[in-house]
């Protein structure tokens, strides 16, 4: 991963983070579920990409899948917050 890949990854799971926690202190869970959910889906990607490098295959197609879910589930979780 390129220098300013890291920092880009840093900074969006950072920042994700940051929300959640901020979404926990104001009571708003289902933000804040939002925010990790994104969260986890940028871990996830990020560590495919770094599992890829590094040559292991399996476990990066396994983040991958992982990371899809995670994606799959913001989708779910924002529909349910703009819905409900």
């Amino acid at each position: 991963m390129k220098k300013y890949e890291r920092a880009i990854s840093l900074v969006l799971v950072a920042g994700a983070s940051l929300t959640a926690l901020f979404f926990i202190v104001k009571q708003n869970m289902e933000a804040a579920i939002l925010a990790m959910t994104i969260m986890f889906t940028f871990t996830n990607f990020f560590r495919s990409r770094t599992f890829k490098e590094k040559g292991h295959e399996k476990e990066a197609k396994w983040m991958q899948k992982m990371s899809m879910i995670f994606a799959v589930l913001s989708i779910i979780v924002l529909y349910i917050i703009v819905t409900g």
